[in-house]
């Protein structure tokens, strides 16, 4: 239980610290999403959807862009997704390192692992 409580501080605390850089992705994605929209004449809600179907790269195809600068723009705004999906993931394993080394002594561990082998 210790190590999960930590882990979720840790990883809440480099949330904080990288919030700006995060939340400013997201409004990219945003404005982005909206554009595209009314480029291609879709409504504001469809509009989000594609925006962020496109960012998470799960891209359904259900809505697609036609126009050439769309699709431009489509691969902005997935380029956008990959960088923040890294960065939370990074955020994630900094996390748990940090939270592993805290809680267990790795000398100890590799002379476990040593014996294993």
């Amino acid at each position: 239980m210790a190590f999960t409580l930590t882990f979720i501080k840790l990883f809440a605390y480099g949330l904080w610290l990288a919030a700006p850089l995060l939340i400013s992705f997201i409004l990219a994605v945003i404005a982005l999403g909206l554009l595209v929209g009314k480029r291609e004449s879709w409504s504001k809600f469809d509009s989000m959807y594609w925006a962020f179907i496109t960012a998470t790269t799960v891209g359904y195809g259900d809505i697609r862009p036609l126009q050439k600068l769309s699709r431009v723009v489509a691969v902005m705004i997935a380029f956008i997704g990959v960088i923040f999906t890294g960065m939370m993931v990074a955020l994630a394993i900094n996390a748990a390192t940090v939270t592993f080394s805290q809680l267990h002594d790795l000398e100890k561990i590799k002379e476990n692992v040593q014996q294993i082998k």
